[in-house]
């Protein structure tokens, strides 16, 4: 799959490679690789997983040697089992060896969230709930970790502050209540749809009433979720959110809640094992 169309491959090797890199290079490589030394060389998956930032890790390889041959063996997206082999690599032994890291870190963390992000995905099929994530991001790969989430199945909620209106409850407290945040940002014409979080049933007359286009219902249990889904009666999408767990979320989706969002599929994602095996040409 194409990489995200705002997002700067160039750049983000650059800064990747130069952080590792430092003034001085790859010093071990200089001192124990001969200049010309070739490697072929396999990266293999050493668990199950789902596969993002097969391209981007493969591009480090590119980034410091031009003529390096690369295989991708799979996909962004993919299911893949224990010991599947993702990109095969010939090229400068010094090249590959420095890049190595770089391309490892980004593949293990991405795929980490695809993986995880799955599992979620998998608890729910069938339910008609969709999976979002969240803004809980690593500064800086927000867009990296919200194309893994896509990768492992589920959809981004907002992406920056600029593309949704959320009242959370902090905006409701200076507010006064929720239908007068409501209302505030109903007036400020923004051309966007009003989503408010609610985390109790008597707030959710007033935020319809208000012209709330969407509810995030917070903390809610199943129970109260349940009664909210047929208070509210299809007017307007429900999302439920806070708390969500891999044994409690298909108990939230059963409830007809419209959407589910965690911040764990991005915040707390464990990278997968991932390993670069190496021959001499």
């Amino acid at each position: 799959m194409a990489l995200p169309d705002d997002f700067d491959l160039d750049q983000f090797l650059q800064r990747v490679l130069a952080e590792d890199l430092g003034t001085g290079g790859d010093v071990t490589s200089k001192a124990t690789i001969a200049e010309d030394a070739r490697f072929t060389a396999e990266m293999n998956a050493r668990q199950a997983m789902v596969v993002a930032g097969i391209e981007i890790a493969g591009a480090f390889f590119k980034a410091l040697d031009a003529n390096v041959q690369l295989e991708a063996l799979a996909n962004d997206g993919d299911r893949v089992e224990h010991g599947a082999a993702l990109i095969r690599l010939s090229g400068s032994a010094r090249a590959m060896l420095t890049a190595e890291r770089s391309a490892l870190n980004t593949l293990q963390h991405l795929s980490g969230i695809a993986t995880l992000t799955r599992q979620y995905v998998d608890a729910i099929a069938g339910t008609g709930a969709v999976l979002l994530d969240t803004r809980k991001t690593l500064p800086g790969l927000r867009v990296l970790e919200k194309f893994a989430v896509r990768m492992g199945g589920a959809q981004n909620h907002r992406m920056r502050l600029d593309d949704g209106v959320l009242i959370k409850d902090n905006h409701v407290a200076v507010c006064g209540d929720v239908a007068e945040a409501v209302r505030r940002a109903k007036a400020a014409n923004t051309g966007l749809q009003v989503q408010v979080e609610v985390d109790r049933i008597d707030q959710i007359e007033p935020a319809l009433q208000a012209g709330a286009d969407r509810l995030l219902l917070d903390n809610m249990d199943p129970a109260m979720l349940r009664e909210a889904v047929k208070l509210v009666a299809g007017r307007v999408p429900l999302e439920a959110s806070g708390g969500v767990t891999l044994e409690s979320i298909r108990f939230l989706a059963e409830t007809g809640v419209n959407y589910i969002s965690l911040g764990r599929i991005t915040q707390s994602a464990p990278a997968v094992d991932i390993g670069l095996d190496y021959s001499l040409d």
